[in-house]
Protein backbone atom coordinates (compact mmCIF):
# COMPACT_ATOMS: atom_id res chain seq x y z
CA UNK A 1 0.00 0.00 0.00
CA UNK A 2 1.48 3.55 -0.77
CA UNK A 3 2.12 5.93 2.20
CA UNK A 4 0.17 8.86 2.99
CA UNK A 5 0.11 12.20 4.70
CA UNK A 6 -1.30 13.17 7.62
CA UNK A 7 -4.21 15.18 6.12
CA UNK A 8 -6.64 17.57 7.34
CA UNK A 9 -9.60 19.94 6.25
CA UNK A 10 -10.09 23.21 6.97
CA UNK A 11 -12.85 24.86 5.46
CA UNK A 12 -12.75 24.14 2.12
CA UNK A 13 -9.03 23.69 2.01
CA UNK A 14 -6.77 20.60 3.01
CA UNK A 15 -3.78 20.62 4.84
CA UNK A 16 -0.88 18.04 4.97
CA UNK A 17 -0.59 18.23 8.00
CA UNK A 18 2.99 15.55 7.98
CA UNK A 19 4.70 18.36 6.08
CA UNK A 20 3.49 21.06 8.04
CA UNK A 21 4.47 19.53 11.39
CA UNK A 22 8.09 18.45 9.65
CA UNK A 23 8.21 22.27 8.30
CA UNK A 24 7.71 23.63 11.56
CA UNK A 25 10.31 20.98 13.33
CA UNK A 26 12.83 22.36 10.80
CA UNK A 27 12.61 25.65 12.05
CA UNK A 28 12.60 24.73 15.49
CA UNK A 29 15.80 22.85 14.62
CA UNK A 30 17.83 26.00 12.82
CA UNK A 31 16.18 28.63 15.22
CA UNK A 32 17.85 26.19 18.45
CA UNK A 33 20.78 25.58 16.46
CA UNK A 34 21.99 28.82 15.57
CA UNK A 35 20.56 30.10 19.47
CA UNK A 36 22.93 27.68 21.09
CA UNK A 37 25.89 28.33 18.80
CA UNK A 38 25.51 31.93 19.01
CA UNK A 39 25.84 32.30 22.99
CA UNK A 40 28.66 33.31 24.49
CA UNK A 41 30.90 34.36 21.89
CA UNK A 42 34.54 34.41 21.75
CA UNK A 43 37.56 35.77 19.91
CA UNK A 44 38.73 32.08 19.45
CA UNK A 45 36.25 30.66 18.47
CA UNK A 46 36.14 26.76 19.50
CA UNK A 47 33.31 23.97 19.16
CA UNK A 48 29.76 24.67 18.69
CA UNK A 49 31.12 28.44 17.70
CA UNK A 50 33.39 27.17 14.62
CA UNK A 51 30.40 24.64 13.97
CA UNK A 52 28.24 28.10 13.21
CA UNK A 53 31.28 30.50 11.78
CA UNK A 54 32.25 27.81 9.37
CA UNK A 55 28.93 27.37 7.96
CA UNK A 56 28.66 31.41 7.83
CA UNK A 57 31.73 31.75 6.21
CA UNK A 58 30.92 28.37 3.78
CA UNK A 59 27.57 30.64 2.52
CA UNK A 60 29.53 33.79 2.29
CA UNK A 61 32.06 32.46 0.15
CA UNK A 62 28.69 31.24 -1.96
CA UNK A 63 26.93 34.95 -1.70
CA UNK A 64 30.46 36.49 -3.11
CA UNK A 65 30.89 34.11 -6.06
CA UNK A 66 28.19 35.49 -7.58
CA UNK A 67 27.65 39.23 -6.31
CA UNK A 68 29.60 42.04 -5.90
CA UNK A 69 31.74 42.79 -3.08
CA UNK A 70 29.70 46.01 -1.48
CA UNK A 71 26.54 43.37 -2.14
CA UNK A 72 27.78 40.69 0.10
CA UNK A 73 26.82 42.06 3.70
CA UNK A 74 23.13 42.98 1.83
CA UNK A 75 22.38 39.26 1.42
CA UNK A 76 24.33 37.10 3.06
CA UNK A 77 21.85 36.52 6.34
CA UNK A 78 19.07 35.86 3.02
CA UNK A 79 21.45 32.95 1.63
CA UNK A 80 22.29 31.71 5.04
CA UNK A 81 19.15 31.17 6.31
CA UNK A 82 17.81 29.84 2.74
CA UNK A 83 20.75 27.24 3.06
CA UNK A 84 20.32 26.15 6.39
CA UNK A 85 17.09 25.15 6.34
CA UNK A 86 16.74 23.63 3.39
CA UNK A 87 20.13 21.73 4.65
CA UNK A 88 18.43 20.32 7.70
CA UNK A 89 14.92 19.82 5.97
CA UNK A 90 16.75 17.88 3.36
CA UNK A 91 18.18 15.31 6.00
CA UNK A 92 15.50 15.23 8.63
CA UNK A 93 14.16 12.69 6.75
CA UNK A 94 16.94 10.56 7.08
CA UNK A 95 16.93 10.27 10.35
CA UNK A 96 14.21 8.05 10.76
CA UNK A 97 10.89 6.65 9.60
CA UNK A 98 7.52 6.72 11.25
CA UNK A 99 4.08 5.03 9.17
CA UNK A 100 0.94 3.86 11.05
CA UNK A 101 -0.39 1.00 11.03
CA UNK A 102 -2.82 2.45 8.17
CA UNK A 103 0.58 3.29 6.16
CA UNK A 104 0.35 6.93 6.60
CA UNK A 105 3.58 9.05 6.90
CA UNK A 106 4.49 11.16 10.12
CA UNK A 107 7.85 11.97 9.55
CA UNK A 108 9.72 13.07 6.22
CA UNK A 109 11.51 15.87 4.66
CA UNK A 110 9.58 18.76 3.62
CA UNK A 111 11.72 19.15 0.72
CA UNK A 112 10.40 15.59 -0.62
CA UNK A 113 7.44 17.20 -1.25
CA UNK A 114 6.78 19.36 -4.63
CA UNK A 115 4.31 22.04 -2.90
CA UNK A 116 7.08 23.01 -0.19
CA UNK A 117 10.16 23.19 -3.07
CA UNK A 118 7.81 25.09 -5.85
CA UNK A 119 6.69 27.50 -3.09
CA UNK A 120 10.05 27.81 -1.98
CA UNK A 121 11.45 28.63 -5.09
CA UNK A 122 8.52 30.96 -5.68
CA UNK A 123 9.19 33.18 -2.90
CA UNK A 124 12.59 33.44 -4.35
CA UNK A 125 11.36 34.35 -7.08
CA UNK A 126 9.55 37.33 -5.49
CA UNK A 127 12.24 38.55 -3.23
CA UNK A 128 14.76 39.12 -6.09
CA UNK A 129 12.03 40.79 -8.34
CA UNK A 130 11.59 42.77 -5.08
CA UNK A 131 15.40 43.74 -4.30
CA UNK A 132 15.60 44.45 -8.02
CA UNK A 133 13.19 47.27 -7.95
CA UNK A 134 14.50 48.49 -4.32
CA UNK A 135 17.66 49.18 -5.54
CA UNK A 136 17.50 50.22 -9.50
CA UNK A 137 13.30 51.44 -9.12
CA UNK A 138 10.38 49.89 -10.84
CA UNK A 139 10.98 51.66 -14.91
CA UNK A 140 15.05 50.73 -14.45
CA UNK A 141 14.71 47.86 -12.95
CA UNK A 142 11.95 45.99 -16.03
CA UNK A 143 14.45 47.90 -18.89
CA UNK A 144 17.55 46.31 -17.08
CA UNK A 145 15.30 42.82 -16.57
CA UNK A 146 13.10 42.51 -19.56
CA UNK A 147 14.53 44.92 -22.58
CA UNK A 148 18.30 44.68 -22.47
CA UNK A 149 19.87 44.55 -24.81
CA UNK A 150 16.67 44.26 -27.01
CA UNK A 151 12.77 44.92 -25.92
CA UNK A 152 12.02 42.06 -28.69
CA UNK A 153 13.27 39.50 -26.04
CA UNK A 154 10.54 40.05 -23.39
CA UNK A 155 8.47 37.27 -23.74
CA UNK A 156 11.64 34.96 -23.34
CA UNK A 157 12.36 36.51 -20.18
CA UNK A 158 8.68 36.36 -19.19
CA UNK A 159 8.74 32.84 -20.02
CA UNK A 160 12.56 32.45 -18.13
CA UNK A 161 10.66 33.41 -15.00
CA UNK A 162 8.45 30.83 -14.85
CA UNK A 163 10.96 27.84 -15.91
CA UNK A 164 13.65 29.41 -13.49
CA UNK A 165 10.80 28.93 -10.48
CA UNK A 166 9.98 24.86 -11.98
CA UNK A 167 13.60 24.00 -12.60
CA UNK A 168 14.59 24.73 -8.97
CA UNK A 169 11.55 23.55 -7.21
CA UNK A 170 11.76 20.46 -9.26
CA UNK A 171 15.42 19.45 -8.77
CA UNK A 172 15.21 20.20 -5.35
CA UNK A 173 11.85 17.98 -4.79
CA UNK A 174 13.32 15.30 -7.48
CA UNK A 175 16.73 14.43 -5.27
CA UNK A 176 15.38 14.49 -2.09
CA UNK A 177 12.30 12.50 -2.80
CA UNK A 178 14.11 9.60 -4.76
CA UNK A 179 16.13 9.54 -1.87
CA UNK A 180 13.52 9.08 0.20
CA UNK A 181 11.55 6.35 -1.78
CA UNK A 182 14.78 4.35 -2.18
CA UNK A 183 15.02 3.96 2.01
CA UNK A 184 11.61 2.91 2.28
CA UNK A 185 12.23 0.45 -0.38
CA UNK A 186 14.94 -0.88 1.38
CA UNK A 187 12.74 -0.96 4.44
CA UNK A 188 9.94 -2.64 2.41
CA UNK A 189 12.44 -5.34 1.57
CA UNK A 190 13.16 -6.52 5.13
CA UNK A 191 9.32 -6.72 5.66
CA UNK A 192 8.40 -8.67 3.10
CA UNK A 193 11.41 -10.84 3.00
CA UNK A 194 11.83 -10.86 6.35
CA UNK A 195 14.87 -10.65 8.77
CA UNK A 196 17.26 -12.78 6.65
CA UNK A 197 17.74 -10.09 4.70
CA UNK A 198 19.06 -8.22 7.09
CA UNK A 199 22.91 -8.60 6.35
CA UNK A 200 22.51 -6.98 2.65
CA UNK A 201 19.75 -4.47 3.96
CA UNK A 202 21.68 -2.76 6.73
CA UNK A 203 24.90 -1.98 4.86
CA UNK A 204 22.83 -0.83 1.86
CA UNK A 205 20.67 1.31 4.22
CA UNK A 206 23.64 3.23 5.43
CA UNK A 207 25.50 3.25 2.24
CA UNK A 208 22.26 5.38 1.00
CA UNK A 209 21.93 6.97 3.92
CA UNK A 210 25.04 8.47 3.68
CA UNK A 211 24.85 9.10 0.06
CA UNK A 212 21.62 10.90 0.89
CA UNK A 213 23.35 12.91 3.29
CA UNK A 214 25.82 14.23 0.86
CA UNK A 215 22.70 15.11 -2.05
CA UNK A 216 21.21 16.71 0.53
CA UNK A 217 24.07 18.99 1.46
CA UNK A 218 25.12 19.22 -2.84
CA UNK A 219 21.35 20.14 -3.10
CA UNK A 220 21.36 22.76 -0.62
CA UNK A 221 24.52 24.30 -1.85
CA UNK A 222 22.86 24.14 -5.78
CA UNK A 223 19.59 26.16 -4.31
CA UNK A 224 21.72 28.99 -2.27
CA UNK A 225 23.99 29.32 -5.65
CA UNK A 226 21.34 29.85 -8.31
CA UNK A 227 19.24 32.31 -5.49
CA UNK A 228 21.94 34.11 -5.87
CA UNK A 229 22.74 34.05 -9.56
CA UNK A 230 19.03 34.81 -9.94
CA UNK A 231 19.66 37.67 -8.02
CA UNK A 232 22.36 39.06 -9.45
CA UNK A 233 20.48 39.50 -12.75
CA UNK A 234 18.26 41.46 -10.64
CA UNK A 235 20.43 44.01 -9.15
CA UNK A 236 23.45 44.40 -11.41
CA UNK A 237 22.90 46.87 -14.03
CA UNK A 238 23.36 44.79 -18.50
CA UNK A 239 26.28 46.36 -19.71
Amino acid sequence: MEERSLLFKIGPLWFDGTVLLMTLLTCVIVFTIVFVCTRNLQIKPKGKQNFIEYIIDFVRGIVSDQLPNKEVNNYHLLAFTLFFFILIANEIGLVTKIVTEQEISLWKSPTADPIVTLSLAFMVILITHYFGVKKLGFKAYFKNSYLTPVSIILPIKLLEEFTNVISLGLRLYGNIFAGEVLLGLIVSMVNNLGWLTLPLAIPLEMVWIGFSLFIGGIQAYVFVTLTMVFLSHKIEMEE
